[in-house]
């Protein structure tokens, strides 16, 4: 597991008596951290509410990180079969089975506590739970925005070198497609995202085109 700052506790948490009194902290992380690009994300407590109940459910994932009773970030995961259907159609048609893949749903943590390992071991967690769950695969997906939007950040980037640096790879072709409303926005919009996955097994990473 990848070292991170002393200050801050990582659990993994699993079930609803472990996830439930955190879901609204989570839900606060996911409004706040999704409003900046790239997914400037108009965010709504209520369906925040009823969408990360998926996580107290059996196979799922949450990893808290935790300053004293703080929660200042998290990332989710759960088997793809029972969550992000508009995800598992992609790797289907890629010739990949869902049952396969383990899904790494979303990564949040506050500015204040980025660049102290946190992020790598978010990845290292969710990646030990697929494994342990026999999944050939962890797969995660990316807003794909144009390099000519208007709400690009002074030097913003991506986080490509750092997933590639994990081992992840986007799949070609393999594309998700999500609807929010944007910052600013007076409706939701689609939105399309680039599917990454990465080998859990040797077997996996022998059929890895």
């Amino acid at each position: 597991m990848a070292p991170t700052d002393p200050r801050v506790e990582v659990r993994a948490l699993r079930g609803p008596a472990a996830i439930e009194p955190h879901l609204d902290a989570l839900a606060a992380l996911r409004i706040a951290v999704f409003r900046d690009w790239p997914y400037l994300y108009d965010g709504d407590l209520n369906y925040e509410r009823s969408y990360l109940r998926a996580y107290t459910e059996p196979g799922a994932l949450v990893v808290g990180a935790f300053a004293g009773r703080r929660m200042v970030g998290a990332a989710t995961a759960a088997p793809m079969e029972r969550h992000a259907a508009d995800l598992a159609e992609p790797l289907r048609a890629m010739g990949r089975d869902p049952r396969d893949v383990y899904y790494l749903a979303e990564s949040v943590l506050l500015p204040a506590w980025r660049g102290r390992g946190l992020g790598h071991r978010f990845f290292d967690e969710r990646e030990a739970e697929g494994l342990a769950q026999g999944r050939r695969w962890a797969a995660f997906c990316a807003v794909i925005r144009p390099a000519d939007h208007p709400a690009r950040p002074p030097g913003g980037r991506s986080h490509d070198a750092f997933w590639r640096r994990r081992g992840y790879r986007p799949v070609p072709g393999a594309v998700a497609r999500f609807r929010w409303r944007d910052l600013g926005a007076s409706a939701e919009s689609q939105k399309e995202l680039q599917v990454w996955t990465r080998p859990l097994s040797a077997a996996a990473a022998a059929d890895r085109p």
